[in-house]
This record gives C-alpha cells, sequence and structure tokens, in this order.
C-alpha cells in the first residue's frame, strides 16, 4: 500500500520545528504571526503529549536570526536546537543525523519560511525515502503567493498537506482512548479557538463538569413587591 493511503500514528512520526525565530518571524505575511505562535505551540505540546520525537533547528542565531521563541523552548526545555549555517536543514549533517536518530520516516513539517527552509528539506527528504507532511498553519511565508507556490510545490513532489488541530486529531484517532483525552481536552482548550469553547461548553453546560475557571458571581437588579 502506498504510504500516503495509510493514517500516521504517534509511534512512526517525528515532528520538526524550523527555524522559530524573530528576525525570520518578522518577514511572515501569509498568516496572523500570533496564530502562528499559538499553533505551533499547539502542535509542540500535542507531540510532547503524545511521546512523538521532535527536532528543533535555528539559523545564525548570533549573527542575524535570534533566539528559537521562548515559547517553544518552553515545551521542550533543555532540547537541544540544531544551529546551521545553511537555507538548507537538509544540508546540515546534525540535522540529518537527528532526523535518523528519531527512527521515524513520517516527518510532519513545520517552519519558517515556507518557501525556502521548509521548501528545500522537505524535498530532499521525500527524494530520501521519507513521508513529509507539512503543516500549512505551522508555516509561515514572506506572501501568500510565496505559501501557496512553496506548499504547490511539496505537494508536486509528493508531500502531503494538513493543519495542526488536524495533525492532533490523527494522533488520538478515537475519543474512546482515554490516555491522552482529559490532557487533550486542555490544549484545545487553551489553543484552538472556537473548537476550544466548543469543548468548554461541552464539559461545562452538557457534562456538567467544573468550570476552567470560577464563575462570577451573578449581579442584578432585585424587583421589589
Amino acid at each position: 500500500m502506498n504510504a500516503y493511503q495509510k493514517l500516521y500514528t504517534a509511534d512512526d512520526t517525528a515532528v520538526v520545528f524550523i527555524d522559530f525565530q524573530p528576525q525570520m518571524t518578522f518577514g511572515v505575511a501569509n498568516i496572523d504571526r500570533a496564530t502562528l505562535v499559538n499553533n505551533v505551540v499547539l502542535l509542540a505540546k500535542v507531540a510532547k503529549e503524545f511521546g512523538v520525537p521532535t527536532v528543533l533547528t535555528s539559523v545564525e542565531t548570533e549573527s542575524f536570526s535570534g533566539y528559537t521563541w521562548p515559547q517553544l523552548l518552553d515545551v521542550f526545555p533543555g532540547q537541544p536546537v540544531i544551529e546551521r549555517t545553511s537555507m538548507n536543514s537538509w544540508d546540515d549533517p546534525g540535522f540529518r543525523d537527528a532526523i535518523v536518530a528519531t527512527g521515524r520516516k513520517k516527518i510532519l513539517m513545520t517552519g519558517l519560511w515556507t518557501e525556502v527552509c521548509v521548501t528545500w528539506p522537505t524535498i530532499e527528504m521525500l527524494g530520501a525515502g521519507y513521508d513529509v507532511y507539512v503543516v500549512d498553519d505551522c508555516c509561515g511565508a514572506t506572501s501568500v503567493a510565496a505559501q501557496d507556490a512553496a506548499l504547490s510545490r511539496m505537494v508536486q513532489a509528493g508531500a502531503t498537506r494538513l493543519t495542526a488541530i488536524g495533525a492532533l486529531l490523527e494522533f488520538q484517532r478515537d475519543w474512546k482512548n482515554r490516555t491522552h483525552y482529559d490532557a487533550l481536552m486542555t490544549l484545545l482548550k487553551e489553543h484552538a479557538g472556537a473548537y476550544g469553547s466548543g469543548v468548554e461548553y461541552a464539559y461545562t453546560m452538557v457534562h456538567k463538569a467544573a468550570q476552567s475557571a470560577k464563575v462570577p458571581q451573578k449581579v442584578g437588579t432585585k424587583t421589589s413587591h
């Protein structure tokens, strides 16, 4: 069976976070930057919850790009960040070794910028026999056109597109599996916007669970009789 006719799992997948650094963030124009940060942190927390191996990279930290987002480092405290000079992570032996060390052949790719630092290693990793899934809303490009062109090029090369919430749900697959259920509900309420609001409503109004925060006392004018 073709690899892309199978769903990936937490046991056969690794997630790559490429160059989430301030200078690279400044140039992002295809997505609201706050939304981008939120989506990336959500995916990072989901990977950690499911025990999925992760690879973090940075480029020219001291001379140009600045340090990796603290929001991402907070999810993986103490994890090494692979420092490069090449725009193409696959050119770097440290990056290739880190990918091999995960033991996984299905790779979820995220990063800045989509048209260069995500596209180039994706194309070469596909050529090296990896199945690559590009998480659209965890990638930032310098324009909408650049994002569209990059995604088109990667799909033509054999990559698959998905989104952060779609990635989360593919790891979970079945809500009867309770191992990660409560943790995922917490992450969805924190990061998943309208979906998270729906989760909060279902928890508190339908299932009568305790509220995430104390509900304020209602104040109104008493009617005198």
